[in-house]
């Protein structure tokens, strides 16, 4: 442009500023029209993503609990059935996650590359929690224990397996407390599995007196059990001696139970006993120690 075009096209400017002005009116106007309209969307979409996001939960949740049902109704194993619910209930939640993002207006190209990069640093960061993933279903395929078997770990935890979800297991001990244990350490671990066996044979020592007749309280020992309905007659129990020790003759007393009655029956039989031997005149012996002084 030459600057007489120039000078022509500002004095044209000059002589109209009514024009100019309304030309910017307009553009201010258009603009504003358009946040408001993008405002508008973006709100129905934010409102149509939280209606999403509590109705896929609440879906997710109802899901689940049919499952379980289902799962029950079949007598899926517990073990399993803890799993499979803990498993599909996530999944089903970030299914729900991508929609809500989608709803709002991000590309799923986006979240596909997202969710590639994520993968990656969180396998790197949560090594050991894919580790429990492993270590849960590693537990479902070989079973070391179920839901309702009373375990000894490794780490020497005791207590009744309520519950075998995707990254631990819930151990209730007999105090009453809650234990979460990562599936990893126990897949990988020595589990001591204490109810898997029906039958439990139960060992105790029994100290009597030098002096004593030990046949006599054998034959007492016997006369005990036999009496307590709990204890198997096949193995029969036995005592014998098993050591001599400073101040008493240890008799060994070996019975079986099942696991249920093991513990109860135990205490019964040691109450018994107590009230029993003195009967058949065999005395308990109390430390001893012969000191000699000389003058």
């Amino acid at each position: 442009m030459n600057p007489n075009e120039i000078i022509e096209n500002t004095t044209e400017i000059l002589q109209n500023p009514k024009e100019l002005l309304n030309v910017e009116v307009s553009s201010i106007d258009a603009a504003i029209q358009s946040l408001i309209q993008s405002a508008i969307d973006f709100g129905i979409k934010m409102l149509v993503a939280i209606l999403i996001f509590c109705a896929g939960m609440w879906l997710a949740n109802r899901i689940t609990r049919s499952l379980k049902a289902i799962m029950e109704r079949r007598k899926f194993d517990p073990s399993l059935k803890s799993f499979l619910a803990s498993f599909v209930n996530i999944v089903l939640k970030v299914f729900v996650f991508i929609i809500v993002l989608t709803t709002v207006g991000v590309q799923m190209t986006s979240i596909v590359a997202v969710l590639g990069a994520a993968s990656l640093a969180v396998g790197l960061a949560l090594q050991g929690t894919l580790q429990n993933f492993a270590g849960g279903i590693i537990i479902l395929m070989l079973k070391p224990f179920r839901v309702g078997d009373a375990i000894e770990t490794a780490s020497g935890k005791v207590g009744v397996v309520k519950k075998i979800m995707m990254f631990t297991t819930e151990l209730h001990t007999f105090d009453n407390q809650v234990l979460f244990l990562p599936n990893g350490a126990l897949a990988n671990g020595i589990i001591t599995n204490m109810s898997k066996e029906g039958d439990r044979r139960t060992d105790m020592n029994i100290s009597i007196s030098y002096g004593d007749d030990v046949d006599v309280a054998r034959k007492a020992i016997l006369e005990v059990l036999k009496k307590d309905k709990r204890i198997m007659n096949k193995p029969e129990p036995i005592v014998y001696v098993s050591n001599l020790g400073d101040s008493a003759v240890v008799l060994s007393v070996r019975f079986w139970t099942s696991y249920d009655d093991m513990f109860a029956t135990r205490g019964d039989v040691l109450e018994k006993l107590y009230v029993a031997l003195p009967k058949k005149k065999i005395h308990f012996p109390y430390p001893q120690m012969d000191v000699h002084v000389k003058k």
